[in-house]
């Protein structure tokens, strides 16, 4: 305030002194316009004291030195102008930074103050630092989320744009843990409190949008470097001037227009016009200096779990002695892993409830940590867990399961089944990758990021087969923590190292690192004190948008000191060989003034590498068909296995009728419904001549084989035709699911961009 304050003296000042001459009193104009000028030099006097009491020299002293100057040399209108230049820039600062920080200033009103607390049958407005664990909060429409919770309600919908950047409502079902911040866009409904106010997700922002505010940049103190340096070669060249033409005016206008605003203004703004943009997009960055560090980033380090891929392993493939079919066995896993809270277990009753199999309740349920869980199902004795937990208790896991134990060492975990003493089952578990970390690893290329690596925990198989999958240069796997730290110090001595983790299980890596980017949407208090960076929302792919918004910021912060301070270089050198009367040179250094900050907050828009394509409205049916592609990977699936099954006698020809009603009642719909809606909306918006052509042949060849096992399905059911049909059907089946699968994939990939940033998801409990 106290900055409009002194730009509303000085314009008062400036127009009276003009209204005196008008009036036919020119005498009095060069009072009026020095008590608009002086007041502004005391302004200016004070800071520079200090500056030099803090220890640096204060770069306003040119400033200083050209409105008393002015006034010594009667030269009142042009101290009054200078006046207005340093207020007007330090006005347009103000605003400046607060456009810049505005993304930071509404997370900081956004603040919630009161909550509704639930205590039997009444309603109590308490303040949010009254909230305790486990209390039952109401959260009305409208009202922000006052503390991390769990939903008590049947569905709840938040905004939680100010959180992600993510425009569209997201709706969460009973039981999602929900962060504090987000804004209950739907109908009132109930939270219970994990954790304390002071505790939650947004209490943590809070303090990061803080220290981002408050951090100066080491560009902004390179700059006060730089500025040292330009006041002394301001007061040679003025002194030059002087002593080489007598003129006391040339040097007073050189002083004018030597005024080094765009060199203390531009940087700060510009990185602080990065960061809250950066913040709009859910990503929070501690400070201009962190921001640097990013921009500087020439080799990124991942891990892998939680952070490539979604740390949620999956039913992959199940392999069982042929006596007790692949059905039964998952049956009779999931029936027992019901008794057991690890997420593998967790993974085989899910894959168990999507084909609809109903599982019996397990007896005598005991789970040993780190190796697995015992139990009776139906009066048969099970064992679940790892092969070296079967192989504990006696069990050999090799016998019969040649092909399993060849899959478990080329791919991820294998949880093995033992029914009453004997294997029976194994069961490939995966940790698929986001769908969003190729396209990450791509766009980092493309900003020129020249290594890119995956330091994780896991077995050499599994991490191997991640790396391959998305092209990265070099793959440490089973690294304990130690071993992480000294891989990221070594990486950081050859060149500036980012680290990707989740912030608690890497936290002493992403210490190490340059810049650590910590993955905190799950976890934020306990992220923001890890990372230099920390991910709102749970997509990699925000990691290269924060580097991406780090260069254009650094990129146009030098490019406005640059250009400001190579014009005010121009300035000088044309007020020095006279020229540039001291008027002049103050109204021209104004016009520099305002450009430098101008270009300086260009950082607040993306540049034309951060551009992707619009995402697709809702009618265009994106969410609803990535939605199906779970059932049809499990169609996938259900054909591998039918494929499997077919031998020299019709024995699979009712899972043939099966097959084949799957495919006219889900896989072919699934595809008219795309190319109907879908597709076209896609052309439109990923451009060129026929983007959607390849996926669109596809379909016509997925539509091609549906057709032909058709054809053989009819042939094989004729007397005396299965032996002679059988083995074309089965590679007609291998070929369907492959195509399948690979259709999917790409389709995927292909709409990842539409889906990225306009995107939105349902969310419940896990």
């Amino acid at each position: 305030m106290r900055r409009y304050l002194l730009l509303a003296w000085v314009l008062f000042g400036l127009a009276a002194g003009g209204v005196a001459h008008l009036i036919g009193r020119p005498e009095a104009a060069p009072w009026i316009w020095s008590a608009a000028a002086l007041p502004v030099a005391v302004h200016v006097g004070f800071g520079l004291l200090r500056s030099l009491l803090g220890g640096r020299v204060g770069v306003d002293a040119v400033a200083l030195f050209a409105i008393l100057g002015a006034v010594a040399l009667e030269q009142e209108a042009a101290a009054a102008v200078i006046g207005l230049m340093v207020a007007g820039g330090e006005a347009l600062e103000a605003w400046a930074e607060g456009r810049a920080t505005r993304a930071l200033t509404d997370l900081i009103a956004r603040a919630p103050r009161r909550a509704a607390r639930i205590d039997g049958e009444a309603i109590e407005e308490i303040d949010v630092a009254a909230i305790r664990p486990r209390d039952l909060l109401l959260v009305r429409p409208g009202d922000t989320v006052p503390a991390d919770g769990t939903l008590e309600d049947e569905a709840a919908t938040l905004d939680e744009s100010a959180l992600t950047g993510e425009p569209l409502p997201v709706e969460f079902r009973r039981g999602a843990e929900l962060r504090s911040g987000g804004v209950n866009a739907g109908a009132a409904f109930r939270l219970r409190a994990a954790r304390d106010a002071a505790g939650s997700t947004y209490a943590a922002i809070l303090r990061l949008t803080q220290e981002a505010a408050a951090a100066r940049a080491p560009l902004a103190r390179l700059a006060d470097r730089w500025a040292v340096g330009f006041v002394l070669f301001t007061g040679v060249l003025a002194t030059a001037a002087w002593a080489l033409t007598g003129d006391p005016l040339r040097a007073l206008a050189v002083l004018v227009v030597a005024t080094p605003c765009p060199l203390i203004l531009a940087a700060p703004v510009a990185l602080i016009a990065g960061i809250g943009r950066a913040a709009r997009r859910g990503i929070v960055v501690k400070g201009g200096g962190a921001l640097e560090r990013l921009a500087r980033i020439r080799t990124v380090l991942f891990d892998k779990t939680g952070t490539l891929t979604p740390g949620r392993p999956r039913l992959a493939a199940v392999d069982a002695d042929p006596e007790l079919g692949r059905e039964e066995a998952l049956r009779l896993a999931a029936a027992l892993a019901q008794g057991s809270t690890h997420p593998v277990s967790a993974a085989l009753v899910a894959a168990a409830a999507a084909r609809g199999i109903a599982l019996p309740m397990p007896e005598t349920v005991a789970e040993i940590p780190g190796g697995g869980v015992t139990g009776m199902v139906e009066d048969r004795t099970l064992l679940l867990g790892a092969e070296g937990f079967l192989h504990a208790a006696g069990i050999d896991t090799r016998a019969g399961f040649a092909i399993a134990a060849q899959v478990a060492a080329a791919a991820g975990s294998v949880a093995w089944l033992a029914v009453d003493g004997r294997a029976a089952a194994a069961f490939v578990m995966a940790d698929g990758l986001r769908r969003e970390a190729p396209r990450t690893v791509r766009r980092l290329r493309a900003l020129g990021v020249r290594r890119i690596a995956l330091v994780t925990g896991d077995r050499a198989a599994a991490a191997g087969s991640l790396g391959r999958a998305l092209r990265l240069d070099q793959v440490f796997s089973d690294q304990a923590p130690a071993d992480k730290i000294a891989v990221v110090r070594a990486e950081a001595a050859a060149a500036p190292t980012a680290m990707v983790g989740d912030g608690v299980n890497d936290a002493p890596a992403l210490a190490a690192a340059d810049v650590g980017i910590a993955m905190g949407a799950a976890g934020t208090a306990a992220a923001a004190e890890a990372g230099d960076v920390v991910l709102l929302v749970d997509r990699v792919d925000r990691a290269a948008e924060a580097i991406a918004i780090a260069r254009r910021s650094r990129r146009v912060a030098l490019q406005a000191i640059a250009l400001g301070m190579g014009m005010s270089g121009v300035a000088m050198s044309v007020a020095a060989a006279g020229w540039l009367t001291p008027l002049a040179g103050a109204l021209v250094q104004e016009a520099i003034d305002v450009f430098a900050i101008l270009y300086a907050l260009g950082a607040l828009r993306p540049g034309t590498e951060e551009k992707v394509p619009d995402g697709l409205p809702a009618e265009a049916g994106l969410d609803e068909r990535y939605e199906e592609h779970a059932g049809l990977r499990q169609l996938a699936e259900a054909l591998r296995e039918v494929g499997e099954s077919i031998g020299t006698t019709p024995g699979a020809v009712p899972d043939l009728s099966s097959i084949e009603s799957r495919l006219r009642g889900e896989l072919l719909p699934h595809q008219r419904e795309e190319e109907r809606a879908l597709y076209p909306e896609a052309a439109r918006r990923l451009g060129g001549r026929d983007p959607m052509g390849p996926l669109i042949r596809m379909h016509a060849e997925i539509e091609a084989l549906a057709d032909r096992v058709a054809v053989l399905h009819r042939l094989a059911e004729r007397d005396g035709s299965w032996e002679a049909t059988a083995p074309e059907l089965r590679r007609t089946l291998f070929a369907l699911e492959a195509l399948l699968r690979l259709h999917l994939t790409i389709e995927e990939e292909t709409l990842a961009e539409l889906h990225g940033p306009h995107g939105h998801e349902t969310r419940s409990a896990r």
